[in-house]
């Protein structure tokens, strides 16, 4: 039987957090969602006069996070579950990207969600329970041209959730890497920063991939409802795993990355064992 929580997710105007949101709210759920601006509070609270409650907040206003923490579980009481969706995808090729877009990729991606989790841990560990739920992404484990910083931040989030995972089991805290594959959000299209184009070399095998990239939006795979159902049955489960895929394209290209990293292993095994130091006779 399905136990009513409270819910607070980074980022519900949009992609895979306006879908939990919804899916959430009518499951039964109360959801504290932020979002950006006042347009989007009321949109947001629409869906539920009692259950809906938005918080505007950027998630790299690093110093107002852990008062809003404080104040969501003073007015709407304890979170059980957070879930740091708000992210967003850079798109350019690595040399031609400048330092300030990565700075930006991973205030958004991984400073923001370490700082909204660091925020709430405190609550969880006194109470010995939550739940926590980063969204990462299959880009995460495998890679591909064009997204270098963004595969970077979700690299950076797999391994801090991972470790963390180990830190707070103790205090009967799960954290979980959400890792989705392609699904039809608005990842690789309004919402996607791209540096502009300005090496030559380089448009031979790029610009086909961003053209793919742009006219497979909206058309991709997977479906966001369809995530956020799942993402419910992983809050309702017992005991979730550190690490969940969602969509058969991340199973398959993930899958093989794996795959192909143990042959790699196995090919280099000898020169990887030679580095050992002797052992005293």
């Amino acid at each position: 039987m399905r136990t009513t929580k409270n819910l607070f997710i980074t980022g519900v105007s949009s992609g895979f957090g306006k879908a939990l949101a919804a899916e959430a709210l009518m499951a039964g759920h109360r959801v504290i969602g932020t979002v950006r601006n006042k347009e989007a509070l009321a949109a947001f609270e629409a869906l539920s006069s009692e259950r809906a409650h938005g918080v505007i907040l950027d998630v790299t206003d690093f110093e107002r996070i852990d008062s809003v923490a404080a104040e969501v579980e003073s007015r709407h009481g304890p979170v059980d579950v957070l879930v740091n969706n708000a992210g967003y995808g850079h798109e350019g090729i690595f040399e031609e990207s400048p330092l300030n877009e990565m700075r930006r990729q991973f205030d958004v991606n991984v400073f923001g969600a370490v700082a909204v989790t660091k925020a709430f841990i405190p609550y969880f560990r006194q109470r010995r329970s939550g739940h926590i739920i980063n969204i990462t992404s299959m880009g995460g484990t495998i890679t591909m041209p064009g997204i270098a910083y963004y595969c970077g931040s979700k690299f950076a989030l797999e391994g801090i959730s991972d470790t963390l995972s180990k830190e707070l089991r103790p205090f009967n805290i799960t954290v979980t890497a959400v890792a989705p594959g392609s699904f039809r959000t608005d990842w690789a299209g309004r919402s996607m920063q791209r540096t502009p184009r300005s090496i030559a070399d380089y448009d031979a095998s790029f610009n086909p991939v961003r053209q793919a990239r742009e006219e497979k939006s909206g058309k991709q795979l997977g479906d966001p409802r369809k995530a956020a159902q799942a993402m419910l049955a992983l809050i309702d489960s017992a005991n979730p795993p550190a690490r969940l895929l969602l969509g058969s394209d991340a199973l398959s290209l993930v899958r093989g990355k794996l795959e192909q990293s143990l042959k790699d292993i196995a090919q280099w095994e000898a020169l990887t064992r030679s580095t050992d130091a002797e052992l005293d006779q």
